[in-house]
């Protein structure tokens, strides 16, 4: 009998439905380590840690089942190592989080959490709390996923303008929806009444509102978090607040928590203890999805909200199993070359791929591009819905033609009415992973896990000059190609390094002369 474990509370309805199939035991106490090989699946929230010393423990587990949005308490690479599918309800908790922050807009705006702590302690101070309109005010939104548009619409019937930034986002779906997109985080600021974020947590926006960032700010402006407490520079926020920079803010997440730091001691902060997801209906809701995605993934069938491997049949994987890597590695390649912008997606299989089912291809490659950059996971079935959700065409393209190499993968991504295009192939029986082409150029050099890209006229002693900069600063070079379209016209420098770039070399290349240097991490 398959055997279910419900380590944390999950709505009624979904126990039931996962009793209906399987042994189900519902032990929030027991040592999970000395537990978890038990079982199949195992049904989980926020609070249980799945580590990889604990998954290594779990011989017998096939599914991890996240009643809610996030899977940062879950090692997902380890999981998939494992074969172990992990499933979420990332729809579960969209209403809840844009309710609470149209809230706490309201509650910046109009003073009234200080307005009742005055009432309840005996004082009446009408004209100390009077607030201001939303109406007619300016929001400013970082981030333009699930939760942003549903905030977006909120805001817009309360008769706000609404200013977004989202590189993901084509600007055909920002007219769809009534906003106005932003070229810049700084605009947003700059242009803005109020500043919402719903971004996800990455190393590029960890500390995104920092003491930089709030000097490009209108003078008063408002700041709400109702996402992750990690993207703001809370002793920043808390020099801006004092200062007068920034006039308010509506804090319900932080670095640190429970958060007993000195943003409390503020009267212009408004706090929540993390409370965006919290509501009885978006509980309900994540555990009875959670079962469900739970049932079908221990049945065999296919799963709308799997964060990790998608389903492939052993024909297909035995064919296509070396290409998923390199497409990932080819689309986070193709977006850091692009500057992180895409409104259109174009993949291209050529030669043998284009015998096969190239949908796992396309899911590694979307992996590649969106990794780090939306705040949920891409897979076989999520793919397309989340591209689609921000108005960005996915293409795939099939040719049984390929000159040079058997089987050919290429990926174009096209922004702004530029284009960025990469391709790649793999060599020898242990698959390695090359990249063929890039920028233009006809280039061939192995993929590592960081790559530079040098852009510049063709001339004598740049190969050199770059040689001299890296070795100065003590990174070593793995391996280099060089291409060029003619004598003395536009040539490209691609290289791998053994050690990240300090941020000062970077800088120091970027003044150098050449047209575009790229540093990218291929993880």
């Amino acid at each position: 009998m398959t055997r279910v474990l419900v380590r944390e509370p999950i709505a009624d309805a979904g126990i039931e439905l996962l009793r209906s199939h399987f042994d189900v035991d519902v032990d929030p106490e027991s040592p999970l380590e000395d537990i978890i090989g038990n079982y199949d699946a195992i049904v989980i929230r926020s609070q249980t840690k799945l580590d990889a010393e604990l998954l290594g423990r779990a011989k017998s587990l096939r599914v991890i089942g996240r009643a809610g949005v996030g899977v940062d308490n879950i090692d997902v690479g380890e999981a998939t190592r494992r074969g172990i599918l992990v499933v979420n309800s990332p729809e579960s908790t969209v209403v809840s989080a844009a309710e609470h922050t149209i809230g706490l807009l309201l509650a910046l705006s109009r003073n009234i959490a200080q307005a009742h702590a005055s009432v309840k302690s005996g004082r009446w101070e009408r004209s100390r709390y009077a607030g201001h309109e939303l109406s007619g005010k300016t929001l400013g939104l970082l981030g333009f996923g699930r939760i942003g548009q549903q905030v977006a619409r909120r805001a817009l019937a309360l008769g706000m303008h609404v200013l977004a930034f989202d590189p993901f986002v084509s600007r055909e779906r920002f007219r769809e929806l009534g906003v106005e997109g932003a070229a810049s985080q700084e605009e947003v600021f700059a242009s803005s009444d109020i500043v919402s974020l719903h971004l996800p947590l990455t190393d590029e926006t960890r500390g995104v509102v920092n003491g930089a960032m709030l000097a490009h700010a209108k003078e008063g402006i408002r700041i709400v978090n109702a996402a992750r407490g990690e993207l703001v520079d809370e002793e920043a926020l808390l020099d801006a607040l004092r200062s007068g920079r920034v006039a308010a803010a509506a804090l319900d997440v932080f670095s640190t928590e429970p958060y007993t730091g000195p943003l409390l001691e503020l009267d212009n902060v408004v706090v929540t203890p993390h409370l965006a997801a919290s509501t009885e209906e978006a509980q309900d809701r994540a555990g009875l999805i959670v079962a469900e995605q739970v049932a079908s993934a221990l049945e065999g069938e296919l799963v709308a909200n799997a964060v990790n491997m998608p389903g492939v049949s052993s024909e297909e994987l035995e064919s296509l199993g070396p290409y998923a890597p390199l497409a990932r590695q080819l689309g986070s390649l193709a977006m850091g070359l692009a500057g992180g912008r895409a409104e259109r997606i174009v993949l291209s299989y050529r030669g043998r791929l284009a015998d096969h089912d190239t949908r796992l291809l396309t899911v590694a490659a979307l992996n590649g591009v969106f990794q780090g950059r939306t705040e949920q996971p891409v897979n076989a079935v999520n793919a397309a819905l989340v591209a689609a959700e921000r108005g960005i065409a996915v293409e795939e393209q099939s040719d049984r033609s390929s000159p040079d190499y058997t089987s050919l993968v290429e990926i174009s991504l096209r922004a702004n009415g530029e284009e960025t295009t990469v391709a790649g192939t793999t060599f020898g029986g242990e698959g390695r992973h090359w990249l063929v082409g890039a920028l233009g150029f006809k280039i061939e050099i192995e993929l590592a896990p960081l790559m530079v890209f040098f852009q510049y006229d063709d001339r004598p002693g740049v190969i050199g000059h770059v040689g001299t900069l890296f070795g100065r600063a003590g990174i070593n070079i793995a391996n280099m190609a060089v291409s060029r379209a003619n004598e003395g016209g536009k040539a490209v420098i691609a290289l791998s390094i053994d050690t990240p770039a300090p941020p000062e070399l970077v800088t120091e290349f970027r003044a150098a002369g050449f047209h575009d240097a790229s540093f990218i991490s291929l993880g």
